[in-house]
């Protein structure tokens, strides 16, 4: 996989890479890594699953880290754009959780992109981003509720 931090360095790895790591869980969103006689404290502050966009806190200093799988390549070179034809009206939970917040009413207008809501899964907080540009039809979501994966959430039209 492919792995872009602030829009300027790229960096390849793979499932080896990774085990390879001498790396402490300390929590859900928290590790301490070692690598190559260097410690590093890293917390991942923000999540966009939708977007494979994340903001990681390393040794107290944040990094915006954009994933690109061996498909989402694939279709880049195809020459093709990711998620540019996305025609996702129906909002589902991607993991299981706790909508800490919903951040759109029904009949609002929404921007490709915009904070729907929060969901927290594993105490980590993840922005659910809306696909398209759109008006929300309806809410099936209620702040607090817990949420199964693939739970309907909101619907645009």
């Amino acid at each position: 996989m492919k792995v872009k931090v602030n829009d300027s360095h790229e960096f390849e790895f793979n499932s080896s890479d990774i085990e390879k790591l001498d790396l402490l869980k300390r929590s859900a969103s928290n590790f301490h890594i070692i690598e190559k006689n260097k410690s590093f404290v890293v917390k991942l502050e923000k999540s966009d699953f939708n977007n494979r966009e994340y903001v990681l806190s390393v040794n107290a200093k944040n990094y915006t880290v954009k994933i690109a799988n061996e498909i989402d390549q694939l279709i880049k070179e195809m020459g093709f754009t990711i998620g540019s034809s996305i025609k996702a009206n129906s909002i589902k939970a991607p993991m299981p959780g706790i909508i800490l917040s919903i951040n759109v009413e029904e009949n609002q207008e929404v921007k490709e992109g915009e904070t729907l809501l929060i969901l927290e899964a594993m105490k980590m907080e993840n922005a659910i981003s809306a696909p398209k540009a759109g008006f929300i039809k309806s809410i099936y979501a209620k702040s607090g509720e817990t949420v199964e994966k693939g739970a309907l959430l909101i619907e645009m039209s």
